[in-house]
């Protein structure tokens, strides 16, 4: 006798990224409960399971959900705001004005909101954020059903969310408190930079992160300036200082990593640390590009991030995959670097085991969450197929995603977005333009 199960799909390939390099035709996930109860040739699910859905995908492969390892998604507002500028000179003369302006409760509700709705209509199913007001961004994930990772953000200076550090600290640590019941909601420690964050105040993020088990999320070696500017203050570069003060471990995620000597690529190697890495944002700010094929053949977890939209402008993980393996082409010199399948994992289990979650997402396997994202690859563009996996880095674009499911629910059918009136998204949108610009 079949057993029940809510879901069954059937995509012509699967990519279930755990094992690495394996594609798989005529395949069937069965998902029951929210989570992925079996992956097995689709005949013989046919035979095992009586689904209460059935999607067939016949000209999609099907991956699991994308997972953005850096994002400060409120600023999806502050798109185009201030573009083509160096970094310090965007952020300390355009989008940290802006913000002191703006930034509210409200801002941050409105602003990952929309960058959501992008981020789920392009395949992605959990962020990492970093950014102020963690309910409110909270509130526009849980509206659309999207998984995030919310950063207990941290400056030394005030702002409209925050008075110090210790402010900023224990609002973070409230608002984890009060969500720490939402299954698609979780917390990181979200110190923003060495440069302005204090000694005082990372050993205490040391402390809280191995007290409470939370990853730490931090901006590090973006810029040659920031290297020049922690030795001028503390005689160290900045990741010498984080290793001192006790940061560096399996939890932190490095964001960016561009500016790596030999020994710094080996720390990271060393204490099994992860990198972010951001390749559209790093060369739209000209901050340069990550070695991230070092970093690989040394063993260092790389996931990929998006960084802000005001900084890429796109929350396109799909542009991020072939940007990187384009980069890591080039300044290596080598072809055969960072292979479309390994740019996959890095786009998703990499991501997860980055946030402590690889027991969760990030590859379709039994147990663990149905974040699921098909891909049409039946266009024009996409045709002919002769390797999906080359495709979804080379090929395809978020404007092939077709059908993305979070926790087995359905977010996304037939490229349409569930559970979000975009019209109304819109003139919000539009609203805060007009405050923007006033």
């Amino acid at each position: 006798m079949s057993q029940p199960i809510d879901l069954l799909i059937e995509p012509r390939w699967l990519i279930p990224v755990e094992p690495q390099g394996v594609v798989l035709e005529d395949h069937a996930v069965a998902v029951s409960a929210g989570k992925i109860l079996d992956v097995l040739p689709a005949q013989a699910a046919h035979q095992r399971y009586r689904p209460e859905r059935q999607v067939a995908l016949p000209q999609q492969v099907l991956i699991p959900g994308l997972i953005n390892l850096h994002t400060h998604a409120a600023m999806a507002l502050l798109r185009g705001i201030a573009d083509d500028l160096p970094l310090m000179d965007w952020l300390k003369t355009h989008i940290w004005p802006a913000e002191a302006r703006h930034v509210s409760a409200a801002f941050v509700r409105d602003g990952t909101l929309l960058a959501c709705a992008e981020m789920l209509r392009g395949g992605i199913t959990c962020f990492n954020d970093m950014y102020f007001f963690p309910e409110a961004a909270a509130e526009a994930a849980h509206s659309l059903g999207m998984r995030a990772v919310l950063g207990m953000v941290v400056v030394e200076f005030p702002t409209a969310y925050a008075t110090d550090a210790d402010d900023y600290l224990s609002k973070g640590l409230a608002a984890r408190d009060r969500l720490r019941g939402d299954p698609l909601i979780s917390f990181c420690m979200a110190p923003h930079a060495p440069y302005t964050v204090a000694d005082r105040t990372f050993e205490r993020i040391a402390t809280l992160s191995a007290q409470l088990d939370l990853p730490i999320h931090i901006h590090v070696h973006e810029t040659p300036g920031e290297v020049e500017q922690s030795l001028a203050q503390h005689c160290v570069r900045p990741l010498e200082r984080l290793h001192r003060l006790g940061l560096l471990g399996p939890g932190l995620i490095g964001v960016h990593a561009v500016h790596l000597d030999e020994r710094e690529i080996a720390l990271l190697a060393e204490n099994n640390c992860a990198v972010a890495h951001c390749p559209t944002s790093n060369m739209k700010l000209a901050s340069g590009a990550a070695p991230t094929a070092l970093l690989a053949k040394r063993g260092v977890r790389i996931g990929l991030g998006t960084d802000g939209a005001a900084s890429n402008n796109r929350l396109d993980l799909f542009q991020e995959m072939r940007h990187a393996g384009l980069l890591a082409k080039v300044t290596s010199g080598d072809a055969a670097v960072l292979n479309a399948h390994e740019l996959l994992r890095m786009a998703t289990l990499n991501g997860a085991a980055a946030l402590g979650m690889e027991d969760r997402i990030g590859s379709i396997k039994p147990g663990k969450a149905a974040d699921l994202c098909a891909i049409r690859l039946d266009a024009l563009e996409t045709r002919p197929c002769f390797d999906p996996a080359s495709h979804l880095v080379y090929a395809a674009g978020r404007e092939h995603v077709s059908h993305v499911w979070v926790n087995g629910a359905p977010q996304v059918q037939n490229g349409l977005l569930r559970g979000c009136d975009t019209s109304r998204l819109l003139d919000t949108v539009n609203l805060w333009q007009n405050k923007l610009t006033a």
